[in-house]
């Protein structure tokens, strides 16, 4: 089974590696979190070098904001256009920041 993993991954990679470098970084943050994460989290975009994550309240946010590095390489690994951050955003605060651009 682990072979078959192995090449997925792969093909993946080389998909992601042909695509718009936001639509890239979109898709492989669900890669690199991870089932759990990705159920509750959702990358919102990815301008200048930054990936904005919506995550459901402060608690997520803060247990995930120590592995953002370790996000961050894995993410990178995919993307031929490098991330240099990823920034978890509170639901509720995105919700606000979207309803004040209108």
């Amino acid at each position: 089974m682990e072979p078959a993993r192995a090449a997925l991954i792969k093909v993946l990679a080389d998909i992601l590696r042909r695509a718009p470098a936001e639509d890239a970084a979109l898709v492989a943050w669900r890669l690199v979190c991870g089932p759990k994460v990705e159920a509750r989290t959702t990358a919102l975009d990815f301008r200048d070098g930054v990936l904005r994550v919506r995550v459901p309240d402060a608690t997520w946010r803060s247990n995930l904001e120590p592995s953002a590095a370790e996000y961050l390489k894995s993410l990178n690994t995919y993307l031929t256009k490098k991330a240099s951050r990823i920034t978890f955003v509170v639901e509720a605060e995105e919700k606000r920041h979207e309803s004040q651009r209108r």
